[in-house]
């Protein structure tokens, strides 16, 4: 697997114009895209300072707890989770919705949960890498608004259907790939407008970043298994099934 060369203590950064995207042009019936919009996706977003490449698609294989990881986020209600909040382990995952590598890894995600059902939560959070993937923070900021509006299942509708597309070699535009899966998820394309353009979602992405990067995460995906005890595991980059597992197995036999 291909790695980029790591960058110590990035700066990563999402901030936004007073200009709004025009996102009442994005959901217009599917089968109609307004030419331009892209460009104001990313227009929205250009008004950041420019973030210090991050690599993606790390492969290193998870060893002993890095000191950092344990600096995360406390899980609750309000993150994105498939599987129970109360399972003993639970592996929060920092994607970019624009990462090869993290579509992968969302496959294997998706397997460890349905495999290990009540023992293990998988938690969502984000982690757009602007200087990589400059419409990633777009994207980011829609699953938001999806997971405001119509809750959990909404934002996992759309997070699945996203990786899916894109895991499958999708070229779709994003102007046209959010608007499709926006409506698959059952949201209002209004309300869904409203809040897009309302940047109101921006700080809390910003948090996500920001926790990733405070916690040792330099690519994407980076990921944090919570054992049942709180102890807390690396796991770097896209890692096979079988790697993912002999995690859970070493954080129950230490719990």
């Amino acid at each position: 697997m291909q790695e980029e060369p790591q960058i110590p203590e990035p700066e990563v950064s999402i901030t936004t114009q007073t200009q709004k995207t025009n996102m009442k042009d994005l959901l217009i019936p599917i089968s109609i895209v307004i030419a331009g919009l892209l460009v104001g996706i990313g227009l929205y977003f250009s008004g950041s300072a420019p973030a210090q490449p991050v690599a993606e698609g790390q492969a290193e294989a998870p060893a002993e707890p890095a000191d950092n990881t344990s600096k995360v986020n406390p899980v609750t209600d309000e993150d994105h989770i498939l599987g129970d909040i109360n399972a003993p382990i639970k592996i929060v995952e920092y994607s970019d919705f624009d990462c090869p590598f993290c579509s992968r890894y969302h496959d294997v995600m998706l397997d460890i949960v349905d495999k290990y059902p009540g023992e293990v939560a998988w938690v969502f959070r984000q982690f757009p890498l602007e200087s990589l993937h400059p419409q990633a923070p777009a994207v980011s900021m829609a699953s938001e608004c999806v997971a405001e509006l119509g809750g959990n299942t909404a934002f996992w509708s759309f997070t699945d259907g996203y990786f899916e597309a894109r895991g499958a070699g999708s070229k779709v535009p994003h102007a046209e790939l959010i608007p499709t899966l926006v409506i698959a998820a059952g949201i209002n394309q209004g309300t869904f407008t409203d809040c897009f353009e309302s940047g109101r979602h921006a700080q809390s992405v910003q948090d996500d970043v920001d926790n990733a990067v405070e916690t040792g995460g330099r690519g994407t995906p980076w990921s944090i298994l919570i054992g049942p005890t709180g102890k807390t595991y690396p796991i770097n980059g896209a890692l096979p099934i079988s790697a993912v597992e002999q995690l859970i197995k070493v954080a129950k036999q230490e719990a």
